[in-house]
């Protein structure tokens, strides 16, 4: 049946149908839409909902309940997001599931509250400090919306980690007609053979990531940010230090596979690179370029980070040039520079004014550098 429903609402939708059982926020515009259908969602589904006092409060109240052995997110923008750095990276280290939204708006700072942005890609996989693996996805619609926030839980359970999922506030707040599935896949995390003994949460015999044993389920374990050992306790030993430093990134990019979205790149001279509401512009500056006899095409990436270096380094072995199109004033395109290598021309068009790149700019940034073959 075809439902006419907002971007937020289907990732709260798409939680729900993830398994999501807890959600710990606080309100804060573009994203409160959010809050407000798990306020109502999760006590119809045995889960819990908790107004928090502020953002760095409802990111430790979700690794607390994942901790737990429930599905936990949280959601903000910008400057929440800013305030949850140091528990992301908490998340990260003790290696502990979660799902965290983004919807972007205007910044920094208070900035454009009510506006669309994509100025948080950067911060979302530098934003705290250190070396740890990030996984974060970018949809461009109402409907995939809702199939990455199921990912994002996907993705958490498997790689015990933090998952982000971030997209702008056109996205947040478009309402589209949509399909959604009865049910859908869903993973869980592995959890230890019952009355195993020594429980050892950090310990890697098969694979990169260990099951996780929930509080309450009779194992005893340590649970830490700081540095530490198989048995989760904290250790200064180099060896081990340095070990766990790649083992947490190497199990996210050791496996991750691009994904991206192709669209009318078989013959294409220019492609355009873009995410979220931008690519959704891209694709009809592309239907454009193309009746005036222009070959352009999209790769936009669905998962940001990790970044898709071979698929931009495929493109740029193929096009002639590379338009980066993002609400910001330039965070991504420096990432599609390093890709390309130097196969291709990289050239940006950026806007961070609190309004969305329209088609017709993207048409005028193709066809000033491009003179039509007769």
């Amino acid at each position: 049946m075809t439902r006419l429903i907002q971007g937020n609402q289907a990732c709260a939708l798409g939680a729900i149908a993830a398994g999501c059982r807890f959600f710990g926020g606080y309100p804060i515009t573009p994203s409160s839409e959010i809050a407000e259908s798990m306020a109502r969602l999760l006590p119809q589904n045995d889960g819990v909902f908790v107004q928090m006092e502020d953002e760095i409060a409802s990111l430790a109240s979700v690794i607390g309940a994942s901790l737990g052995g429930v599905k936990a997110m949280t959601a903000t923008s910008g400057p929440g997001f800013s305030l949850m750095q140091e528990h992301i990276g908490y998340a990260a280290m003790a290696e502990v599931p979660c799902v965290i939204i983004d919807v972007m708006r205007g910044g920094p700072s208070t900035g454009l509250p009510t506006s669309p942005s994509q100025g948080d890609v950067m911060q979302v996989r530098w934003g705290t400090h250190g070396d740890r693996p990030c996984i974060a996805l970018a949809p461009h619609s109402v409907k995939e919306v809702f199939d990455l926030t199921v990912e994002a839980f996907n993705l958490s359970e498997r790689y015990r980690t933090p998952v982000v999922v971030v997209y702008d506030e056109v996205v947040g707040h478009l309402r589209e007609g949509v399909d959604l599935p009865a049910t859908v896949p869903t993973i869980d995390r592995s959890k230890p053979e019952p009355g195993l003994d020594p429980y050892l949460p950090k310990a890697v015999s098969e694979g990169v990531v260990a099951p996780l044993a929930a509080f309450g389920d009779g194992y005893r374990f340590h649970v830490t940010g700081l540095t530490h050992d198989e048995r989760g306790f904290p250790t200064t030993d180099p060896t081990r230090a340095g070990a766990l430093a790649s083992r947490l990134q190497n199990k996210v990019d050791g496996s991750f596979v691009d994904m991206v979205e192709s669209f009318m790149l078989d013959d294409a001279d220019v492609a355009i690179f873009a995410y979220g509401i931008v690519a959704r512009a891209a694709k009809e500056a592309i239907r454009l370029a193309r009746s005036e006899g222009i070959k352009v095409g999209l790769l936009r990436p669905i998962a940001l980070w990790p970044f898709p270096t071979s698929s931009v380094h495929s493109v740029a072995a193929q096009v002639d040039r590379i338009v980066v199109a993002e609400l910001n004033l330039g965070q991504m395109i420096g990432e599609v520079e390093r890709a390309s290598g130097g196969l291709a021309q990289i050239t940006g068009l950026h806007k961070a004014d609190g309004s969305p790149i329209s088609p017709q700019s993207l048409l005028e940034a193709i066809t000033n550098r491009i003179e039509v073959a007769s």
